[in-house]
């Protein structure tokens, strides 16, 4: 594996009443573990960031990131602010990803309409990758104005590293020239190989910037029992209902979404982070489901923690 390939997990914060500390006590275990990373997604119950903030403030020496808030329904302002503050909490270890989201969340649970999502993701990351850097900003777009009529650079925080859950060719295009990588999701090896990771790095390219970073989040359950895969069937089947999952899926050969879960023994699931790693990912994230037992999502944790430490200290030869 490339010396550049770090490994993390996503954190379910599903044992006990409090969402808070449970995320905690995964990640302190995590931690424990070597992994270089923990992820939390944003839902409708907990803030991400926040939860991040906690997070990385209480567990040291991991870095803690968001994948993905989205867009619509936001002001880059406030998620800057929001980043910032996370950012000086944690010492510098913040990452934070930003999405569009799907249409029938935004127009049902937000009650806005679907309009032109890739100019609203290009003129939000004008403005958020900025106020990222410390920058301040004057912004007046055809959908989002912006001014630093206030300040809005958090002393103590460092520039955020700024990704994007990007996947479709225009998003990853402005994802490409704007951002500093993507975080794709059910996106498997041959999806990123021949689509995903050339669409983006052309992008970087032609803007002058790095080479982008590809943070696969990969759904992955350590354990030989039957009842897993059931699990993340029933867990997994939630995102064909929308097209650009069903789209991803299909640039893999893949029709249901389990099929690309990575679920058996220790040895099953490193051969296919493999995969994911020589399609091109700098970074693998096993995402558990939070239905799965609690010592299967704990052997999963170990197992990114001993690829990371492998990457760390490989073995001689």
């Amino acid at each position: 594996m490339a010396i550049t390939t770090r490994f993390g997990v996503t954190l379910a914060g599903s044992a006990g009443d409090d969402l808070v500390e449970a995320a905690v006590a995964e990640a302190h275990e995590a931690a424990g573990y070597g992994v270089d990373s923990v992820w939390m997604g944003q839902r409708l119950d907990y803030d991400a960031i926040g939860l991040a903030g906690i997070v990385g403030t209480r567990v040291p020496g991991v870095d803690v990131g968001v994948s993905a808030v989205p867009v619509f329904a936001r002001h880059p302002l406030l998620v800057s602010s929001q980043a910032q503050t996370a950012q000086a909490a944690t010492g510098g270890r913040f990452h934070l990803a930003v999405a569009l989201g799907a249409s029938p969340i935004v127009e049902q649970a937000f009650g806005l309409p679907w309009e032109r999502p890739v100019a609203r993701l290009r003129e939000f990351l004008s403005v958020l990758a900025p106020l990222l850097r410390g920058e301040a900003v004057e912004h007046e777009g055809e959908l989002i104005t912006a001014r630093s009529l206030l300040p809005t650079h958090v002393p103590g925080a460092r520039r955020t590293p700024l990704l994007v859950a990007a996947m479709a060719p225009k998003a990853l295009r402005v994802t490409g020239e704007l951002a500093d990588g993507t975080v794709p999701y059910l996106a498997g090896p041959k999806a990123l190989a021949e689509h995903i990771i050339p669409a983006i790095t052309a992008a970087a390219a032609a803007a002058g910037r790095p080479a982008p970073r590809i943070v696969a989040l990969v759904p992955a359950a350590v354990t030989t029992d039957e009842q897993a895969r059931r699990t993340m069937a029933d867990g997994l089947s939630f995102y064909t209902q929308f097209e650009s999952y069903r789209r991803v899926l299909e640039l893999n050969d893949t029709e249901n979404p389990v099929d690309l879960a990575l679920i058996g023994d220790e040895d099953h699931v490193a051969k296919g982070v493999r995969e994911y790693v020589e399609a091109g990912a700098t970074e693998v994230v096993l995402t558990a489901h939070h239905d799965l037992d609690a010592d299967t999502q704990s052997r999963t944790r170990r197992l990114a923690g001993e690829l990371a430490k492998a990457v760390r200290s490989p073995s001689p030869g």
